[in-house]
């Protein structure tokens, strides 16, 4: 046979199995198209626990409608089993519907546990919840509504029960984990009104939640104050051996805790002294900071004034260059500058104007031009860009290609809970994340952006409100243009 009848054959033949296996598709899915949406609705509305006896069913015939349309059996068979399972899904629905009403309450608790991660957190009783949820269902699939209601408040207790016990774990288990090292370590011996202090502030967290475990800011304050407290007396338990090993007298003691504020005060200007105690240097020390913290305020208030003037004299000398016939060549080369400087002041109006309030704020630091992405929020502990934020850093994108050939940092933070090092790991890859869609979706060069991770060292705002906190949760996206990589123009 010739190659050319040989090649021809081999196409004729691909040709055909390939119509044949499109051809058992397609009837694959006319034949369990509709059971399929069926099935997938009952899935959806997790018939699997409302109505788990029916579902089963449901899919043990599905799966074996599904076989026997695989080796070919006749069609008429295997709708006969579909016919089974869509009988069985209307079980389902119906079933469902009588636990939706009839075990409520029950539902609604075991929803609040998923939402506080009770599976992860508490386990244990998780799993016992859903045993006995599970028994609830069956007993009203099979018409024993009374019986079903009886465990289904079992089921509804035990529900509340792995909820409260996630929201304290999750809330608590840091301190609680200090507090155990501090109860092996012995620090009572040294610090036993600190240990105190942060086993109250943890058990007032612990009723606070028992008592309202919805509201609960101030119980995620008094944990984070027994974390803390915890910590301190380990140190303070720690510094108390070091000082009764090395034989310590209380001079010795008073000399170390004079050090720091006497370094405070030479960074500060104000002269320390400690022959009446230590409270006369500290408010010294406060007085002075409170001093510079206005004539800060005043500085900048002079500031304003002065760029108002400038900005009217930049008006005037608008005004009188339209009048002047010949120029210097200095007097060129500063209007060529001032019509720069315009420039660049337009190109920031109109960035800034791209942005929501909600989304970001654009922000100038000397050359460098800020963009503080407000809008951009992360899940608790994670780095994952959603899609709902996709159209927020396109016009990111759309604000970079204003400054071609610009170096990029993306700079990553965060507020001050946690420990430092997990916020600055969390900040970098959060970071990391922008930087890299940046590059998957603007072809930048490697070599022009970075990514910077800073996590609590840089707070815009108060770390002791949520609103504070909000704040500093961000990410920066600091361009510094052409321009700025050179000797300034201005």
């Amino acid at each position: 046979m010739r190659p050319s009848m040989k090649l021809f054959l081999f196409m004729l033949l691909s040709f055909v199995f390939s119509n044949q296996a499109f051809g058992q598709q397609s009837l694959r899915e006319k034949t369990f198209d509709q059971t399929d949406k069926e099935m997938a609705e009952v899935k959806e509305k997790n018939a699997a626990v409302l109505a788990p006896e029916a579902f089963a069913k449901a899919t043990e015939f599905y799966k074996k409608a599904d076989e026997e349309f695989r080796k070919g059996r006749n069609l008429d068979e295997v709708r006969k089993r579909l016919k089974q399972v869509q009988n069985y899904l209307v079980r389902c629905r119906e079933t469902i519907q009588l636990a939706e009403v009839a075990l409520k309450t029950t539902i609604s608790a075991r929803d609040d546990a998923i939402s506080a991660g009770a599976a992860k957190f508490s386990d244990v009783e998780w799993v016992k919840a859903e045993e006995k949820f599970v028994e609830a269902t069956k007993k009203l699939e099979n018409g024993d509504g009374k019986s079903a209601k009886t465990k289904g408040g079992e089921a509804e207790a035990m529900y509340r029960q792995a909820e409260l016990m996630a929201i304290k774990t999750n809330f608590l288990t840091p301190a609680w984990t200090l507090l155990e090292k501090a109860d092996r370590l012995k620090v009572e011996k040294n610090a036993v009104k600190t240990l105190n202090k942060a086993r109250e502030l943890a058990k007032l967290a612990e009723d606070l939640l028992r008592e309202n475990r919805y509201d609960n800011s101030e119980a995620r304050m008094n944990a984070q104050n027994a974390k803390y407290e915890a910590a301190h007396a380990l140190y303070l338990n720690e510094q108390i051996s070091r000082f009764k090993d090395a034989d310590m007298k209380f001079e010795d003691v008073y000399l170390l805790a004079e050090k720091p504020i006497y370094k405070i005060g030479k960074a500060i200007g104000v002269r320390t002294s400690f022959d009446k105690g230590l409270e006369e240097p500290t408010n010294d020390i406060i007085a002075q900071i409170v001093e510079n913290k206005n004539n800060l305020k005043t500085a900048l208030k002079i500031i304003e004034k002065r760029n108002n003037e400038i900005t009217a004299l930049q008006e005037k000398m608008k005004s009188m260059e339209g009048k002047l016939g010949n120029l210097t060549v200095t007097e060129q080369t500063l209007r060529d500058k001032l019509e720069l400087k315009r420039q660049r002041e337009s190109l920031m109006r109109e960035v800034s104007s791209m942005f929501a309030s909600n989304e970001g704020r654009v922000l100038r630091d000397r050359d460098n031009i800020i963009i503080r992405l407000y809008g951009l929020t992360f899940n608790v502990g994670k780095s994952v860009i959603e899609p709902r934020f996709f159209s927020l850093l396109t016009k990111v994108q759309d604000s970079l290609k204003k400054f071609p050939e610009s170096s990029i940092v993306i700079e990553g933070h965060t507020d001050a809970q946690g420990s430092a090092e997990n916020n600055r790991i969390l900040s970098e890859a959060r970071a990391n994340a922008v930087k890299q869609y940046l590059l998957a979706n603007m072809g930048l060069s490697q070599d022009l952006i970075q990514a910077v991770g800073y996590g609590e060292l840089r707070p815009i705002e108060s770390n002791e409100t949520k609103d504070g906190r909000a704040k500093n949760r961000r990410i920066d996206v600091v361009i510094i243009p052409s321009w700025a990589k050179s000797a300034s123009d201005l």
